[in-house]
């Protein structure tokens, strides 16, 4: 049975704008999975981070794939674009993060569904909202309730 995935993507090394596209491209070619939709490209400040501003977007698959494998799908997209994890919040040539997988809840050591913090990035929930207007965050609530507590986060609409 397919399961409804948001996937945050961002980049702020290399050709950021460019490093987001292409992933589009090979969300497209995920197994048993179709790339459904894509936000806008968004422009935003490194938080807890350094380096140039982001660019950000979240994409929206319908997947047959477990939670895992899809984690596992996404890490190697991120590899093939030369990601290296030299420190916590490094600058990043793509990030690829699995935000929600349908509504379930996930706690194992390497994921974790909801997102971690993803309420309370607008880098995260404006993309989302627009994809997604009404989507609810397991054990959390509404998406739409978390915006105004991120308004004044810079997020600049491309």
């Amino acid at each position: 049975m397919p399961v409804t995935a948001y996937i945050g993507i961002g980049a702020n090394l290399g050709d950021a704008r460019a490093n987001v596209l292409d992933a589009f491209e090979r969300l497209h070619k995920v197994p048993d999975s179709t790339l459904e939709a894509v936000s806008s490209l968004y422009r935003t400040a490194p938080i807890d981070s350094s380096g140039d501003d982001y660019i950000n977007a979240v994409a929206r698959l319908e997947t047959s794939l477990p939670a895992q494998a899809l984690l596992e799908a996404l890490f190697d997209i991120e590899q093939a674009h030369g990601r290296e994890r030299p420190y916590y919040n490094a600058p990043r040539t793509l990030d690829l993060d699995l935000l929600l997988y349908g509504d379930e809840q996930i706690a194992t050591p390497t994921l974790t569904v909801p997102h971690p913090r993803m309420h309370q990035r607008a880098f995260v929930l404006m993309p989302l909202l627009e994809l997604a207007p009404e989507v609810v965050l397991p054990g959390l609530g509404r998406a739409g309730d978390f915006a105004p507590s991120v308004s004044d986060q810079g997020i600049i609409r491309l």
